[in-house]
Formats: C-alpha cells, structure tokens, sequence
C-alpha cells in the first residue's frame, strides 16, 4: 500500500464525496457519478484517475461499460496503522466530549 497515494486521495471532498457513493452503491457508471456532482465528467475522470492510482477504486468493464467499484483494503490498511493503535474506548470518549462541548 502506498499510503501518500491514499492519503492524497482522500484529501479532496470531491474524491471522498466520490467514495460515498461508490459506499452507497457500487458498481456505477461514470455517467451515474457525474449525476451527483456539478463538475464535467472529464473533472470526474480525472478525480477516479487518483482514487484508481490509489487502489480505492477498481475497475470492471461489462461490454462498453466501465464500472466502478469501491475498494475498502487501502482504507482499512490506514485504519490499522493510524487508528486502531489508538484505543477506541479513549477515542469514543474524546468524540462524545467533543460533541457535547460543542452542543451537537
């Protein structure tokens, strides 16, 4: 796993927002992504370009189709590595702090 590649992709909202929906239904078109974002598709192309160079998405052509699909290994790689080393405990209790300081 190339980490800087994973982490680079998941610094832009619009690469996350794309993860999202490939979360919610995975499999889709171009066309499908482009629907839910107010960008051109060649902005769309470009921003599934990283997340493929990334490996968090992964490609299947079906005929003249390109699908997308979202792959989770890259994320759980950095969970591994920069999350479950804190205790969840500890950071569950930091969350429900944060949250009701600032009155969400």
């Amino acid at each position: 796993m190339d980490a800087d590649k994973v982490f680079k992709a998941l610094g832009d909202p619009t690469r996350r927002k794309l993860l999202d929906l490939l979360y919610e239904s995975n499999g889709q078109t171009l066309g499908e992504l482009c629907e839910h974002l107010d960008m051109a598709r060649q902005s769309v192309t470009q921003h599934l370009g990283l997340l493929e160079d990334a490996n968090l998405v992964s490609i299947v052509w079906r005929g003249r189709e390109k699908l997308h699909f979202i792959n989770p290994v890259p994320l759980h790689a950095v969970y591994e590595r920069w999350v479950r080393k804190f205790e969840r405990r500890r950071l569950g209790l930091l969350h429900d702090l944060k949250k009701e300081l600032e009155g969400e």
